[in-house]
């Protein structure tokens, strides 16, 4: 399998509507599809018609609320493979909670919560029972997992047909799986700071909808251009305190051994696995703290900075250049902090470190 996210989606799809009497109807359904070792086995072309037909819904209306103004919402969370062969998620529940908010943020109703972590176990499981899953590889284990594969998750709502200015009160929502692999790639942990603003105060930074990941992909795709892995976004109103990453949270480890991330406001978006690793690294005697930061005071104070996320689970990060300015942290390598946080939040979703805090749960 490929590095990064795929769109190669399982056979296995699953919708639920609203319906008027406040009920969501859910449906299983069964895309066409071959065993994985035909599909694998097919000419580029062949394949590629094959896993077009799989990402079609002709059943969800084209123009609505959600392709003409960006009023939907997302998750992603993943599924590891275990030694013993079996499959868990991560945290489902707080995906779930997460959905829920982001759908009444954005004036919907929101999707039940044992419905949402219900409906991903059961996806996953379908789709393993075909054969469409991820196998364990104990190669994986000497990189921390770095490069260890595991189902993508994206569940996503989807509005009822409308062109005017409007909210969705009958939504879909739609869960997919598919394949992903690692999502930075190794040899560039550069980031730069953007000029852009990517959420104000009084805004919906804080909801995972669509429409809060258009600056931020343009903004990443500038840095990439200019040979940076990360862009940085600092808050709208005096541009000076760090908030987050492209698609990521981010944390300092200071000098002093206090490690830090930006404060959850409404600007930013609560990420799974920055709470998870707030855990961890207090559990690990590491004081923390949830405040404003500079960026000159993170540029200048830190001796290792690392962004998190679903997709990315914890990348360090290099470097940050601002202007005219590079900071490096750790001579440009992992710290001692990241690495351990690295292995020991990867060791528990891929089980080889015991999950002290029940956050994985059986397909």
């Amino acid at each position: 399998m490929g590095k990064g996210f795929s769109l190669a989606i399982y056979p296995w799809v699953y919708t639920a509507k609203k319906m008027e009497d406040d009920n969501w109807e859910e449906k299983y359904t069964l895309k066409p599809h071959k065993t994985p070792e035909e599909e694998a086995s097919m000419t580029e072309e062949e394949r590629e018609k094959l896993l077009a037909s799989r990402n079609s819904f002709p059943e969800l209306p084209l123009v609505n609320y959600t392709t003409q103004y960006g009023m939907g919402c997302f998750e992603g969370m993943k599924a590891y493979p275990q030694a013993d062969g079996s499959l868990k998620i991560f945290r489902p529940d707080d995906n779930a909670a997460r959905f829920a908010r982001s759908m009444a943020g954005l004036g919907m109703p929101p999707f039940p919560e044992d419905i949402f972590v219900k409906a991903s176990l059961e996806l996953v499981k379908k789709n393993a029972d075909i054969g469409f899953r991820p196998v364990y590889n104990p190669k994986w284990e000497k990189d921390n997992f770095l490069f260890g594969e595991s189902v993508y998750l994206r569940p996503f709502s989807y509005a009822e047909p409308g062109i005017g200015l409007g909210i969705s009160h009958e939504p879909w929502v739609v869960f997919v799986g598919a394949p992903v692999g690692a999502y930075f790639r190794p040899g560039n942990t550069k980031a730069r700071v953007s000029n852009c603003i990517r959420a104000f105060k009084g805004g919906t930074g804080w909801i995972k909808s669509d429409s809060n990941y258009v600056v931020p992909i343009l903004e990443k795709k500038r840095a990439e251009a200019e040979g940076y892995m990360e862009t940085i976004f600092l808050d709208a109103e005096k541009h000076k305190y760090v908030e987050e990453g492209s698609s990521c949270n981010i944390f300092f480890l200071l000098k002093n051994g206090t490690l830090v991330t930006p404060a959850l406001e409404d600007t930013i978006l609560p990420g799974i696995t920055r709470k998870s690793l707030l855990t961890l690294a207090q559990n690990l005697g590491v004081k923390t703290e949830e405040r404003k930061i500079t960026i000159d005071e993170a540029m200048s104070d830190s001796a290792e900075c690392f962004v998190t996320g679903t997709a990315a689970g914890l990348g360090y990060l290099e470097s940050i250049t601002k202007d005219d300015k590079t900071a490096v942290f750790n001579s440009g390598k992992m710290g001692e902090l990241s690495e351990t946080l690295l292995k020991t939040l990867k060791g528990i979703q891929y089980g080889k470190v015991e999950d002290k805090y029940g956050w994985m749960q059986s397909v």
